[in-house]
């Protein structure tokens, strides 16, 4: 992604959060720069580049934000599960 405008950049990021429906910090892995990056680029500069794409993505964010807690419950959940099976284990 170094060879390509900011503009092209946040335009390949939103597409790429609105087809996969992954997180800032799912895409900020994919194209490997930081999240804060992604976030600025698809919250901030999309904006005034292009409206449609910035609306589409932004139902993205939002969906992912008012699930974030469900999935660090779960994150955690798995967490101790493992290391429950591995203290019966060992």
């Amino acid at each position: 992604m170094k060879n390509i405008s900011i503009e092209e950049r946040a335009c390949k990021l939103a597409r790429y959060i609105i087809d996969t429906k992954d997180t800032v910090r799912g895409a900020a892995k994919q194209f490997g720069i930081s999240k804060s990056t992604v976030h600025k680029d698809v919250s901030q500069r999309l904006k005034s580049i292009n409206m449609t794409l910035y609306m589409e993505v932004r139902k993205i964010l939002d969906e992912n934000k008012a699930v974030r807690h469900i999935r660090g419950g779960m994150a955690t959940k798995l967490k101790y599960s493992e290391k429950q099976k591995n203290d019966k284990v060992g």
